[in-house]
Protein backbone atom coordinates (compact mmCIF):
# COMPACT_ATOMS: atom_id res chain seq x y z
CA UNK A 1 0.00 0.00 0.00
CA UNK A 2 3.09 2.11 0.32
CA UNK A 3 4.02 2.24 -3.22
CA UNK A 4 1.07 4.64 -4.10
CA UNK A 5 2.18 3.79 -8.08
CA UNK A 6 -0.48 4.81 -10.78
CA UNK A 7 -1.25 0.99 -12.44
CA UNK A 8 -4.35 -0.71 -10.48
CA UNK A 9 -4.03 -4.31 -9.38
CA UNK A 10 -6.63 -5.52 -11.90
CA UNK A 11 -4.90 -3.42 -14.91
CA UNK A 12 -2.14 -5.11 -14.32
CA UNK A 13 -4.04 -8.57 -13.58
CA UNK A 14 -5.02 -7.89 -16.71
CA UNK A 15 -2.08 -7.80 -18.69
CA UNK A 16 -0.50 -10.68 -16.96
CA UNK A 17 -3.59 -12.36 -18.26
CA UNK A 18 -2.80 -11.58 -21.56
CA UNK A 19 0.58 -12.79 -21.67
CA UNK A 20 -0.28 -15.69 -20.67
CA UNK A 21 -2.79 -16.23 -23.32
CA UNK A 22 -0.67 -15.19 -26.35
CA UNK A 23 2.71 -17.02 -25.07
CA UNK A 24 1.95 -19.63 -22.59
CA UNK A 25 -1.69 -21.42 -24.26
CA UNK A 26 -2.92 -24.00 -25.84
CA UNK A 27 -0.16 -23.80 -28.64
CA UNK A 28 3.29 -22.36 -28.16
CA UNK A 29 6.76 -22.28 -29.10
CA UNK A 30 10.61 -21.68 -27.80
CA UNK A 31 10.57 -17.84 -28.95
CA UNK A 32 6.47 -16.86 -27.54
CA UNK A 33 7.79 -18.73 -24.28
CA UNK A 34 10.90 -16.38 -23.72
CA UNK A 35 9.48 -13.48 -24.14
CA UNK A 36 6.49 -14.48 -21.78
CA UNK A 37 9.10 -15.18 -19.13
CA UNK A 38 10.49 -11.60 -20.04
CA UNK A 39 7.37 -9.69 -20.07
CA UNK A 40 6.64 -11.37 -16.97
CA UNK A 41 9.89 -10.37 -15.01
CA UNK A 42 9.54 -6.83 -16.23
CA UNK A 43 5.41 -6.85 -15.05
CA UNK A 44 6.55 -8.06 -11.58
CA UNK A 45 9.22 -5.24 -11.54
CA UNK A 46 6.36 -2.79 -12.43
CA UNK A 47 4.76 -4.15 -10.01
CA UNK A 48 6.83 -3.59 -7.01
CA UNK A 49 7.74 0.04 -7.58
CA UNK A 50 4.46 1.08 -9.60
CA UNK A 51 0.80 -0.45 -8.64
CA UNK A 52 -2.01 1.34 -7.23
CA UNK A 53 -3.68 -0.61 -3.73
CA UNK A 54 -6.35 2.04 -2.96
CA UNK A 55 -8.26 1.69 0.54
CA UNK A 56 -7.67 1.28 3.86
CA UNK A 57 -5.09 -1.46 5.50
CA UNK A 58 -7.21 -1.44 8.87
CA UNK A 59 -10.52 -2.67 6.99
CA UNK A 60 -11.08 -5.90 5.16
CA UNK A 61 -9.36 -4.76 1.55
CA UNK A 62 -10.20 -6.66 -1.57
CA UNK A 63 -8.02 -4.45 -3.96
CA UNK A 64 -5.19 -5.47 -0.90
CA UNK A 65 -6.44 -8.59 -0.93
CA UNK A 66 -6.26 -9.18 -4.82
CA UNK A 67 -2.49 -7.53 -4.76
CA UNK A 68 -1.20 -10.04 -2.69
CA UNK A 69 -2.83 -12.73 -5.39
CA UNK A 70 -1.19 -11.05 -8.31
CA UNK A 71 2.06 -11.08 -6.47
CA UNK A 72 1.73 -14.75 -6.49
CA UNK A 73 0.24 -15.10 -9.77
CA UNK A 74 3.44 -12.77 -11.67
CA UNK A 75 5.58 -15.84 -9.89
CA UNK A 76 3.77 -18.69 -10.87
CA UNK A 77 3.13 -17.49 -14.58
CA UNK A 78 6.82 -17.58 -14.97
CA UNK A 79 7.51 -20.70 -13.62
CA UNK A 80 4.75 -22.04 -15.65
CA UNK A 81 6.38 -20.79 -18.52
CA UNK A 82 9.94 -21.58 -17.81
CA UNK A 83 8.40 -25.21 -17.02
CA UNK A 84 7.09 -25.18 -20.86
CA UNK A 85 9.97 -24.00 -22.64
CA UNK A 86 11.93 -27.01 -20.52
CA UNK A 87 9.52 -29.27 -21.74
CA UNK A 88 10.05 -29.73 -25.68
CA UNK A 89 7.57 -32.16 -26.75
CA UNK A 90 3.96 -31.98 -27.39
CA UNK A 91 2.11 -33.59 -24.95
CA UNK A 92 -1.33 -33.61 -22.63
CA UNK A 93 -3.59 -30.65 -23.92
CA UNK A 94 -0.33 -28.21 -24.97
CA UNK A 95 0.84 -28.44 -28.49
CA UNK A 96 4.36 -27.49 -28.57
CA UNK A 97 5.12 -25.92 -32.40
CA UNK A 98 8.52 -27.30 -32.85
CA UNK A 99 7.46 -30.66 -32.01
CA UNK A 100 4.95 -31.80 -34.42
CA UNK A 101 4.67 -34.56 -36.99
CA UNK A 102 4.61 -33.77 -40.65
CA UNK A 103 0.72 -34.41 -40.29
CA UNK A 104 0.71 -31.44 -37.86
CA UNK A 105 -0.11 -33.98 -34.84
CA UNK A 106 1.26 -33.78 -31.42
CA UNK A 107 4.98 -35.36 -31.99
CA UNK A 108 5.76 -37.20 -27.87
CA UNK A 109 9.73 -36.98 -26.92
CA UNK A 110 9.13 -39.98 -23.95
CA UNK A 111 13.24 -40.28 -24.03
CA UNK A 112 14.11 -37.33 -23.17
CA UNK A 113 10.62 -36.24 -21.03
CA UNK A 114 8.95 -39.52 -19.43
CA UNK A 115 9.19 -37.89 -15.77
CA UNK A 116 7.70 -35.46 -13.63
CA UNK A 117 9.64 -32.02 -13.02
CA UNK A 118 9.20 -29.97 -9.80
CA UNK A 119 10.65 -26.83 -9.30
CA UNK A 120 12.43 -25.51 -6.24
CA UNK A 121 12.90 -22.29 -4.88
CA UNK A 122 16.55 -21.07 -4.78
CA UNK A 123 15.89 -17.94 -3.07
CA UNK A 124 15.49 -14.25 -4.11
CA UNK A 125 16.76 -13.30 -7.29
CA UNK A 126 18.08 -16.57 -8.26
CA UNK A 127 16.75 -19.08 -10.94
CA UNK A 128 14.80 -21.43 -9.52
CA UNK A 129 16.23 -25.13 -10.21
CA UNK A 130 14.28 -28.09 -11.69
CA UNK A 131 14.07 -31.51 -9.99
CA UNK A 132 13.63 -34.49 -11.81
CA UNK A 133 11.90 -38.10 -10.94
CA UNK A 134 11.31 -40.73 -13.52
CA UNK A 135 8.03 -42.08 -14.38
CA UNK A 136 7.86 -45.62 -14.62
CA UNK A 137 4.90 -47.32 -16.16
CA UNK A 138 3.61 -50.94 -15.77
CA UNK A 139 0.03 -51.21 -17.22
CA UNK A 140 -0.20 -48.68 -19.71
CA UNK A 141 1.97 -48.03 -22.66
CA UNK A 142 3.27 -44.89 -24.12
CA UNK A 143 1.34 -44.11 -27.45
CA UNK A 144 1.05 -41.39 -30.05
CA UNK A 145 -1.77 -39.59 -29.79
CA UNK A 146 -3.40 -39.07 -33.05
CA UNK A 147 -6.92 -37.26 -34.38
CA UNK A 148 -7.13 -39.09 -37.36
Amino acid sequence: MNINGKRTVDDMHKELGLIMWDYCGMARNDAGLKTAIQKIQALREEFWENVSVSGNRKDFNQTLEKGYRLADYLEFGELLARDALMREESCGGHFREESQTEENEAKRDDEKFCHVAAWEYAGEGKDPIRNTEPLVFENVKLTQRSYK
